[in-house]
């Protein structure tokens, strides 16, 4: 009986595209506490770059997945959240040892003068 009622705006696209912007996109970060469960965090005001601020700062620890959802889509994040969210290592300098001696030896001289 409902094959012959015709629907001409309850396809729910009306709602979708708003002055311009496209399907809502929003990120969920699952939390795991161990026995004490799981908690997913889904705030739809939070950017990407926020994520990895909070992942970076340490707000966001024991991350099970991070998903990203567009649309009706979703794609799993986590590694390009946590390598973006990582310290970029810096290799360790040489230290020249004679030259920081010299630099002291100078600045202890220079406090003597004064």
């Amino acid at each position: 009986m409902l094959d012959f009622i015709p629907f001409f705006s309850n396809n729910g696209m009306d709602g979708v595209f708003r002055h311009g912007q496209g399907l809502m996109q929003y990120f969920v970060v699952m939390i795991d506490y161990g026995r004490r469960g799981r908690e997913a965090i889904v705030d739809p005001e939070i950017t990407r770059r926020e994520v990895v601020a909070r992942v970076t700062s340490g707000e966001y620890t024991n991350i099970s997945f991070i998903h990203e959802i567009d649309g009706s889509s979703v794609e799993d994040i986590t590694a390009d959240i946590l390598s973006a969210a990582a310290l970029p290592e810096t290799e360790a300098q040489e230290v020249d040892l004679q030259a920081a001696r010299f630099d002291h030896l100078r600045d202890l001289r220079k406090a003597s003068v004064g």
